[in-house]
């Protein structure tokens, strides 16, 4: 049984939220918290909130024990890309690509 959750259009770049997500991935549930408090990256924050979500989903909608439940997966897609243009000297002009993301977080109960 499994329990996942989901933040979508996080305005972060995914390749920035793999840096934390990886750090987690295969822990339990008390140790990732734990590792996502002391983290001093912005995706930690986001990851920490989708984390709740997932252990609250697998608490209520399955009736898992908290203290047994580990990240059994966890992942950031690329969401959709806002293309931006900065000017440049001599009438040129600079793409400016500002990526988001779509987080989900996997819990499992040992």
């Amino acid at each position: 049984m499994e329990s996942k959750a989901v933040a979508k259009y996080v305005r972060i770049a995914p390749r920035k939220i793999r840096i934390v997500i990886d750090l987690i991935r295969g822990k339990n549930v008390g140790e990732a918290f734990a590792i996502l408090k002391y983290t001093p990256k912005v995706a930690s924050e986001v990851i920490e909130k989708v984390l709740k979500s997932a252990v609250a989903n697998a608490e209520h909608n399955y009736d898992m024990n908290s203290d047994k439940l580990y990240v059994a997966a966890a992942y950031a897609d690329q969401g959709p890309t806002l293309k931006r243009i900065h000017p440049r000297s001599r009438g040129q002009a600079f793409k400016i690509l500002k990526r988001s993301s779509h987080v989900t977080v996997v819990v499992k109960e040992r």
